[in-house]
């Protein structure tokens, strides 16, 4: 299964979870696997029209993935990261 790694100010929204193995062959499948166990974790990824926010950034294996992220394909034993950008003043 692949694993959605999950960063440390999100985490909360998992349960404290850092890992979680999800069935999909999509990162938008991936994504919806972890919401469908941990709702609150959408909208930190996913904006209003279930697009990737701005300031998240998915990694597939290490490798920063670009354009359409969430159709990307995800295989058995692959690791998504996912990566927010926090900003402070």
């Amino acid at each position: 299964m692949p694993t959605i790694v999950i960063p440390p100010p999100y985490r909360g929204s998992t349960q404290g979870l850092e890992r979680i193995e999800v069935a999909g062959r999509t990162v938008r499948d991936c994504i919806d696997a972890v919401s469908a166990i941990h709702p609150a974790f959408r909208p930190l990824v996913l904006d209003a029209n279930g697009k990737v926010h701005r300031f998240v950034k998915l990694f597939r294996n290490g490798d920063q993935l670009g354009g359409d992220v969430l159709a990307a394909a995800i295989a058995e034993g692959d690791e998504v990261h996912v990566l927010a950008a926090i900003a402070g003043g």
